[in-house]
């Protein structure tokens, strides 16, 4: 147990970012689940599926920016996501 008060206060501080970081880590898994979840339906719907993606999108650059997730994580997250987005768009497209 920390001893000094600034110790105490730093213990403090970083419980508080901890329990802030963990609601964004756990938001953004939420809005990569919905534009997954968007892409993977029979028929997906090319515009709700690419709201999700620009939501998505924006929610992983904010966290980078933020320092709560490392920018290379953000980017192949990204990547990834819209490469599932492109492929619903695709078979909109085809079919």
């Amino acid at each position: 147990m920390a001893n000094l008060k600034s110790s105490k206060k730093d213990l403090r501080r970083i419980a508080k970012r901890r329990v802030r970081n963990q609601a964004t880590k756990s938001a953004l898994k939420t809005y990569v689940k919905k534009v997954r979840a968007a892409a993977s339906v029979a028929t997906p719907d090319a515009e709700t599926v690419q709201k999700a993606l620009l939501t998505a999108t924006s929610a992983l650059d904010k966290a980078s920016q933020r320092g709560i997730i490392h920018k290379n994580q953000a980017a192949r997250r990204k990547s990834r996501v819209a490469k599932a987005a492109n492929k619903a768009a695709a078979a909109v497209t085809a079919a």
